[in-house]
């Protein structure tokens, strides 16, 4: 049987569930992006929402609600990095299923592209966490350099300097393989 938590006003529910439908699909790109396991990043976006809606009476303004689940959402990844780190886990490549949305005309198109996104994917995953973070937001949320420096907490300044740091790693990287 659900429960309803009675703390949290009526509206919450509302909102929060609005703002879920709008952007649970990005969110959960980046998550599997930054983790590289879908279910994994599954269960970080899900957390994060379950945060807001916990906390959405004390959100000074509603209108920051989705920087606050994307704040959630990269310090949920960061938590799960850290665990894996200290547990010697391993990241599944789940990741390019999340990201075939357009259909391709033979089987070898698909091999190359996959292997292309085992690629970027591998080469940003090696990428230090502020760059690996500011690169994903960016390409893969379309953030605006403003909108990245409020959900890392990070001047303007250092969003460029990360994003520009993070394409010539993953170039580089990149060059090498091939």
């Amino acid at each position: 049987m659900d429960t309803v938590d009675t703390r949290v006003s009526p509206h919450a529910a509302q909102a929060v569930t609005a703002l879920y439908q709008a952007h649970v699909l990005g969110l959960v790109r980046l998550g599997v992006v930054m983790l590289g396991d879908q279910a994994a990043a599954e269960d970080v976006v899900h957390d994060a929402f379950l945060g807001l809606y916990r906390r959405w009476d004390s959100l000074a303004d509603s209108a920051s609600a989705l920087a606050y689940v994307r704040a959630s959402v990269l310090n949920g990844c960061r938590t799960v990095l850290r665990h894996q780190a200290r547990h010697g886990g391993v990241a599944a490549d789940g990741a390019i299923a999340a990201f075939a949305d357009t259909p391709l005309e033979s089987a070898e198109a698909l091999v190359l592209l996959g292997e292309e996104h085992r690629a970027v994917l591998a080469a940003i995953r090696r990428l230090p966490d502020r760059q690996r973070e500011a690169l994903v937001l960016r390409y893969y949320l379309d953030m605006t350099e403003a909108q990245i420096a409020d959900t890392m907490r990070i001047s303007r300044g250092t969003v460029k300097s990360a994003i520009s740091r993070a394409v010539a790693a993953v170039g580089r990287t990149l060059k090498e393989g091939s």
